[in-house]
C-alpha cells in the first residue's frame, strides 16, 4: 500500500506540539493538550521512544512498563499504535475506582493495552483509506476488532457506528515502527448499535399505568401528605436530615397487563423531573398494599422489611429522560396478578435527589409498568459449546465457534450469568461482568465479550443461563475454561 510522506525532523514535530498547548483554538478541547490535526510527519523514533520523550505520556509508559509490553511498542514489526494520554489514564483510573496504575490487576491492564495495538498499518492519507465516515475493521493485539475511520476534515474516529466511539485528537504521525493516532480516552470495543437483526413478530407490548402515588417526607412534615404533588420525590439524606427523607410509594394494579400470551420481561419506568445522578444505588421494595394515596404520610407509611426486588445505579439524565428499573424476577415470583405496591429509596445517606412526574403531573409521563409479551415461544437449543483455551494472564475473546444458542435473533438471544470464574474475569466493553449480569449472542458474533485469566489455573469455568424475549429457555450450562 502506497502513502505519500512528510519528513519532517522529530525534534521540529516536538516543537510544533508544545507549540499548539499554547494556541487558544476552537477546535482544542479543553481536556486534552493537542490540537486535533490531519498533520503527517515522520518522528524518526520508534513508537516506545516516542512514548518515552513526552511528559503527556507518562502514564501509559508506566503501565507498558507494568505489563511488560515494552518489545510491542519497541518491536520491528509495523502496525498501528493508539496511544492515551495522562488524560485518558486518569479518567480510566476514576471510572473504575483505582487511585494508581498499580491497583490495576496486571491482565486486566495488560489487556487494555492490546486492543490499542492494530496488527496493521493504518494512516488516513493511504487511498484505501479516502472515504471519510466508513469505518474498516482491524483486528487488534487483544484477538477484538477495532474500526478506524475519520470524518471529511480527516479527524479520525475510533470505533465509529459501535455502541461507544471516541474522537482521534492527533492523527497519522508515522514512528519507525508503526503509525501513531493519540486519544484522550483508553478505548474499548461494545457490540455495535444499529437494526442487527430482524426483531420477533411474536413479541408484543403492554402497558399498567400507575394507580397511586405519592411520597412520604419525615421531621416536621412526617404527618403531612403529598398525594396531590405534581412530582414524587425521593431522597435519603444524611445526618440529621429527617426533614429531607423522602420515599416515593406506588401502586399498581397487574390485571391492567390484560393482554393475551406470556409476560417475559417487566420493566418499572420513572419520568424524571430532576436528577443529581451521583453514581448511587436506587432501590425498588415491595410494601403492604393497605395504604390511599390522599391518606399516606411518614407516620403510617407501611415502609418495607424484606430485601430489594430491584436496583439500578443512578446517572445524569435530562428532564423527560426515565428511570428504568427490571421487575421481571419479582414479577414471575408472583402467585397470579394482582395490586402491587412499591417503595423507593437510595443508597443510606447518600443524598442523591431524585424529583420524578406523577399522575397528576401535565407535562411528564406518569409512573408506568412496561411488559414484554410472548404470543409465541422460540425453541432454542445449544448448539456449540466447546469452551476454550487461554494462556495464563492471557485473555481470550468470545466467537461463535466456541459458544452458539440457536432458535432466536441474536440480539434477542440472552445470556444470564449465573456463576462467574473464579481464576480470572468476565469483560463486556468497559465492565468486569457479575452474577445476574447479562450479555447476548450478538455480543460473542462481535467478539465483544473477553474471558481474561489472573495467572491461576490450571482450570476455571463460567456458568450461564439462555432464555429469548418470548419465553424460549435454556437450563444453567457450564462454559468450560482451559488454562496453560
Amino acid at each position: 500500500m502506497k502513502r505519500n510522506k512528510l519528513n519532517i525532523p522529530f525534534g521540529w514535530l516536538q516543537s510544533m506540539l508544545l507549540v499548539l498547548l499554547t494556541l487558544s483554538s476552537c477546535e482544542t478541547q479543553d481536556d486534552f493538550e493537542y490540537k486535533k490535526s490531519n498533520s503527517t510527519g515522520e518522528l524518526g523514533v520508534s513508537a516506545w521512544e516516542y512514548i518515552q520523550s513526552s511528559e503527556y505520556f507518562t502514564l501509559l509508559e508506566e503501565a507498558i512498563n507494568i505489563t511488560e509490553l515494552q518489545s510491542y511498542y519497541s518491536g520491528e514489526t509495523a502496525k498501528t499504535f493508539i496511544i492515551p494520554t495522562n488524560t485518558a489514564f486518569e479518567e480510566y483510573l476514576e471510572s473504575n475506582s483505582y487511585t494508581s496504575l498499580d491497583e490495576v490487576p496486571v491482565p486486566i491492564l495488560r489487556n487494555a493495552l492490546m486492543y490499542h495495538i492494530v496488527n496493521a498499518e493504518v494512516i488516513f492519507t493511504d487511498p484505501e483509506l479516502f472515504s471519510s465516515n466508513k469505518p474498516i475493521a482491524y483486528e487488534t493485539g487483544n484477538g477484538q476488532t477495532m474500526y478506524l475511520s475519520h470524518n471529511s476534515n480527516f479527524v479520525g474516529y475510533v470505533n465509529e457506528g459501535t455502541s461507544k466511539q471516541w474522537d482521534i485528537s492527533t492523527s497519522n504521525l508515522e514512528s519507525t515502527n508503526g503509525i501513531i493516532h493519540i486519544v484522550n480516552s483508553v478505548v474499548y470495543f461494545s457490540a455495535p448499535i444499529g437494526d442487527l437483526s430482524v426483531p420477533d413478530p411474536t413479541i408484543e407490548r403492554d402497558t399498567a399505568f400507575v394507580l397511586y402515588d405519592t411520597y412520604v417526607n419525615g421531621g416536621s412534615q412526617s404527618g403531612t401528605n403529598f398525594g396531590t404533588n405534581a412530582k414524587i420525590l425521593m431522597k435519603n439524606a444524611s445526618g440529621d436530615g429527617g426533614l429531607y427523607q423522602r420515599r416515593p410509594f406506588l401502586m399498581f394494579d397487574l390485571r391492567d397487563l390484560n393482554k393475551e400470551g406470556v409476560i417475559t420481561d417487566l420493566e418499572l419506568q420513572l419520568s424524571i423531573s430532576f436528577t443529581h445522578g451521583k453514581g448511587v444505588g436506587l432501590y425498588v421494595y415491595e410494601t403492604d398494599t393497605n395504604w390511599t394515596e390522599m391518606g399516606l404520610n411518614w407516620n403510617n407509611a407501611p415502609f418495607p422489611t424484606g430485601e430489594a426486588i430491584s436496583s439500578i445505579t443512578s446517572v445524569k439524565l435530562a428532564a423527560g429522560e426515565y428511570f428504568a428499573f427490571n421487575l421481571t424476577d419479582y414479577y414471575q415470583s408472583l402467585d397470579g396478578k394482582k395490586r402491587i405496591s412499591l417503595m423507593l429509596d437510595a443508597d443510606e445517606e447518600s443524598n442523591e435527589t431524585d424529583e420524578f412526574g406523577s399522575k397528576e403531573n401535565g407535562t411528564l409521563a406518569m409512573p408506568m409498568l412496561i411488559a414484554t409479551i410472548a404470543t409465541g415461544v422460540n425453541s432454542l437449543e445449544l448448539a456449540t459449546n466447546t469452551g476454550f483455551t487461554v494462556e495464563a494472564e492471557g485473555s481470550y475473546a468470545w466467537n461463535t465457534e466456541m459458544l452458539e444458542a440457536t432458535g432466536a435473533a441474536a440480539i434477542d438471544l440472552i445470556y444470564t450469568v449465573e456463576e462467574i470464574p473464579t481464576a480470572g474475569w468476565l469483560v463486556k466493553g468497559a465492565s468486569i461482568l457479575s452474577v445476574g449480569d447479562r450479555f447476548t449472542q450478538n455480543d460473542i458474533d462481535v467478539m465483544s465479550l473477553l474471558y481474561i485469566n489472573d495467572g491461576t489455573g490450571p482450570s476455571d469455568k463460567v456458568v450461564l443461563t439462555a432464555k429469548d424475549r418470548t419465553g424460549g429457555s435454556i437450563d444453567s450450562f457450564e462454559v468450560a475454561i482451559s488454562i496453560q
